[in-house]
């Protein structure tokens, strides 16, 4: 039953948090930064957990795993942050269907997790649901693979393949110890690597660090809803992943994309909104298989 309100928490919270995002993002702020700042915090909070866990009780494979965790989720976070900076929520959640079946891939080939033929076929329709998100501003509006040269869909595409890399890891490292742990780990690995994300790509550009912080705190407010939701939205997909296969949690994740809709029209007067709900129907039609016969 909690696994089931989990699912439920991570659908309605995880859109917010792309609010806040592009909200942030959308006042100037270094996609690098909001990055680092969402992990930095989230560290912060769990080091009172962390004192109670035993870590020299851990084999080496399952620090090598956490490290894996940061470097991926980091990076994908990056390109997330960037996408959201200059797409529109309505087409960037829906094409995030794309995860699910890059989680079953290597859920198949890193943890055996061999789904039913009617989950692949959930699965199936999540995708080809999202073929109806996806405009190429053309005039008959259709689809075209040249979209995808858009540095907002190329970003997103990004986040995806090393996002679903990431959760293989953070399963794995749920199966040598529990979620907890996990979510504890993502927090402090990702702030790890954030910092040096930082550090590397930011350079040779114009970015200060004081700057950025006090830019922040003009717009705490939207930080404080943005930590608070990654938190809440990573907590619960980590308990989710410590029960569940990794490509259908992944695919009963994008029961969210109709608040993605909803939020890119509301917020940000994002147009077509009939055509991208038709594919979310869709999508959910192919959660709800899945739902039905994990």
């Amino acid at each position: 039953m909690f696994t089931f309100i989990a699912v439920v928490i991570r659908i309605l919270v995880n859109p917010l948090s792309n609010v806040f995002q592009k909200r942030i993002c959308n006042n100037g702020q270094s996609a690098l930064f909001v990055n680092f700042l969402t992990y930095f915090a989230l560290s912060v909070i769990v080091i009172p957990l962390a004192f109670r866990i035993s870590w020299t009780a851990f084999p080496f494979a399952f620090w090598v795993d956490s490290l894996l965790i940061g470097f991926f989720g980091a990076l994908s976070n990056c390109f997330l942050v960037k996408a959201i900076r200059s797409g529109e929520l309505s087409v960037l959640g829906p094409i995030n269907a794309y995860k699910s079946v890059i989680g079953v891939i290597f859920g198949i080939i890193f943890l055996a997790e061999i789904p039913s033929l009617i989950g692949l076929f959930g699965i199936v329709l999540i995708v080809g649901g999202s073929y109806y998100v996806i405009d190429d501003g053309s005039a008959s509006g259709g689809f075209s693979w040249k979209i995808f040269w858009r540095s907002d869909l190329r970003d997103r595409i990004a986040a995806i393949i090393l996002t679903a890399i990431e959760i293989v890891f953070i399963k794995k490292t749920v199966l040598y110890s529990d979620a907890q742990t996990a979510f504890i780990v993502w927090c402090m690995s990702g702030t790890v690597f954030a910092l040096v994300f930082i550090s590397l790509l930011e350079r040779h550009t114009e970015f200060v660090w004081h700057k950025e912080f006090r830019q922040a705190y003009h717009q705490y407010l939207l930080y404080l809803g943005l930590i608070g939701s990654v938190g809440l939205t990573q907590a619960m997909a980590v308990y989710v992943l410590a029960n569940m296969y990794v490509g259908y949690a992944l695919a009963l994740f994008q029961l969210s994309t109709v608040l993605s809709v909803f939020y890119g029209w509301f917020f940000f007067n994002e147009t077509k909104i009939y055509r991208k709900l038709i594919a979310a129907a869709i999508m959910i039609v192919g959660s709800m298989l899945i739902i039905l016969w994990s």
